[in-house]
């Protein structure tokens, strides 16, 4: 690498190259300053240069950030691999912000919420369990893209 090589290196901000897919198709191809995810040991934000992770994700909010721009999704859980400036998120679920169905998200809530009640101390509580944080996680992402909409007038 000749000095001029290394000089531009040095100059041109490293970012990330994320993908972020589901069993039947890629959402997102591109780059990040950031991305930020719901670990299982707690929110995880990646940034450059970041050493090699493998994590299991729990529903919540995933965050792409570009700039001064953040792209929101609502992840239904699954795996995010850091390695070499590169980012593979592979989601059970996962949903753009302007995408979901805030109505929808309410009434999954509202039945997940009822089927925690109706299966308490029986099998099929932890899925009653987790289809309520899948809901609560679709309307917490729905809820910020709409806070950010009204603050930019």
């Amino acid at each position: 690498m000749s000095a001029n090589d290394a000089e531009t290196e040095i100059q041109q901000p490293s970012r990330l190259h994320v993908v972020i897919v589901t069993g039947d198709k890629a959402v997102y191809d591109g780059i990040a300053d950031r991305i930020i995810a719901p670990a299982l040991s707690g929110q995880i934000t990646v940034l450059c240069h970041h050493a090699p992770l493998l994590a299991a994700l729990e529903p919540g909010e995933l965050i792409v950030r570009v700039g001064d721009s953040e792209e929101d999704f609502a992840i239904g859980g699954g795996f995010i691999e850091v390695r070499d400036n590169q980012v593979i998120v592979l989601a059970d679920t996962i949903e753009r912000a302007k995408e979901i169905d805030v109505a929808r998200a309410e009434a999954a809530r509202r039945r997940a919420q009822m089927l925690i009640r109706m299966y308490r101390n029986r099998p099929e509580y932890a899925a009653a369990a987790q289809a309520l944080r899948r809901s609560r996680a679709r309307l917490q992402v729905a809820h910020r893209q709409a806070s950010r909409r009204s603050h930019r007038g």
